[in-house]
């Protein structure tokens, strides 16, 4: 997978390419967060696409790069379906309850995908490596995530996560 290799030179925003749906392919809102680390460093990028009509966040898409502490939870539950959880103003608690990996086939090019299940039943959740140790991972709300999603996913320029200096 040729798109998901590291940029080179020194990026004024995140380190590495964002991986998400294209916000003009998206018929409601978009929004995008940056976590940054003490250092000024970028440690994720969250991406947040809502329902035309402002029916409420639909999915949420995190990238996060190697050494990330959004990467790991204590408990099992990602990062991303929290954040989507408190976009929805959901504040039931969830449990991780399983994991497991599948195959998906991007073209001639074989994609590994764990889907992530946890307690709270209309929440679906997929996660996967990208060659350049950035974790992908997608939250979506009352929406089950097909194969089809992942062949939607492209690079998005780097200048819409810049920050004025």
């Amino acid at each position: 997978m040729s798109f998901l290799r590291r940029r080179s030179g020194q990026p004024a925003g995140p380190d590495f390419d964002v991986l998400a749906m294209d916000p003009g392919d998206w018929p409601g809102l978009f929004g995008a967060m940056i976590m940054t680390g003490s250092d000024g460093s970028c440690q994720g990028i969250f991406l947040r696409y809502d329902l035309l009509g402002g029916r409420g966040p639909a999915m949420l898409i995190g990238n996060l790069p190697q050494g990330s502490p959004a990467r790991e939870s204590e408990d099992g539950v990602p990062f991303e379906v929290r954040q989507l959880l408190a976009a929805l103003e959901n504040d039931e608690p969830v449990e991780f309850v399983s994991a497991e990996d599948f195959p998906v086939m991007l073209g001639d090019d074989l994609l590994i995908v764990r889907k992530v299940k946890v307690s709270e039943e209309r929440l679906y959740c997929s996660q996967f490596g990208r060659s350049d140790d950035v974790q992908v991972t997608i939250a979506s709300w009352d929406r089950p995530i097909s194969d089809d999603l992942y062949q939607l996913l492209k690079p998005l320029p780097a200048e819409m996560f810049q920050q004025d200096q």
